[in-house]
């Protein structure tokens, strides 16, 4: 995705993203926060463009809250690490009050990957994420 629409999700992040009704866990927003996961996971320097689908696809269903959004779509950014605007809406995501534990423990190792989750990233997301 472009970095137009990062810079529009994370003005989004700033005005009221993590509002009670944005952070709302539904279950469309646990099984995309459970696919994202399973694509850090496996991630090998970029995602695959199977990857890529799967994110577009969380990225246009409707009902998935602004935190799950930007998550998929700094994962779909990704070149080796992600950049540093995705590092900031991570780190804000990770600061938040109002963010899951599982939205947490997703945000920190997104934030922190390089090239490839590590062996204690994937633990902790299999963890988060069983």
């Amino acid at each position: 995705m472009t970095t137009l629409f990062l810079r529009k999700l994370i003005l989004g992040a700033t005005i009221g993203l993590f509002s009670q009704v944005a952070l709302a866990q539904g279950e469309a927003d646990s099984q995309a926060l459970k696919q994202i996961a399973n694509i850090v996971a496996g991630l090998n320097h970029f995602p695959s463009d199977a990857d890529m689908t799967t994110l577009d696809e969380i990225m246009g269903s409707s009902g998935i809250s602004q935190t799950v959004l930007i998550m998929a779509d700094t994962v779909a950014n990704i070149e080796h690490a992600a950049n540093e605007e995705g590092k900031g809406a991570m780190a804000a995501i990770q600061a938040s009050s109002q963010s899951s534990d599982e939205a947490k423990v997703l945000a920190e190792v997104i934030e922190n990957v390089s090239h490839s989750a590590s062996a204690d990233a994937k633990k902790m997301l299999t963890q988060a994420f069983p």
